[in-house]
């Protein structure tokens, strides 16, 4: 198990790297509530960002981001709207992005899921 985390720990950290490059600023990591958890929440431009990162080592289970099943997305839309809420963000443009990370003996292969799927 604690591999895994470090796993995790590990795709985060890249994908925070990968969305500053793409000049995000960072607002939250690992926000949580009970009933989900968003991993980063950043925000580009007027826009508000959540993101799923999902990391695998291969391919073996299909693509990372085909872990995000639709009980996923409905905790994260949850985690969402509680964050606005309790930020007292107001309508706000916003949108839920998933990266997906593979780290093989290839290398690292990091796809960035725009827009993945709607509240």
């Amino acid at each position: 198990m604690a591999d895994l985390q470090e796993l995790g720990r590990k795709g985060e950290e890249m994908a925070v790297a990968y969305l500053r490059r793409k000049g995000y600023r960072i607002l939250e990591r690992n926000y949580r509530i009970r009933q989900g958890e968003i991993d980063v929440i950043a925000r580009r431009g007027k826009i508000l960002v959540f993101v799923e990162v999902k990391t695998g080592r291969d391919l073996s289970f299909g693509p990372p981001q085909d872990r995000v099943n639709r009980r996923k997305r409905a905790h994260m839309v949850q985690a969402a709207s509680a964050y606005m809420m309790e930020r007292k963000i107001g309508e706000s443009d916003c949108r839920f992005d998933v990266i997906a990370i593979v780290l093989d003996e290839n290398g690292t292969k990091l796809t960035h899921i725009v827009n993945a799927f709607s509240a």
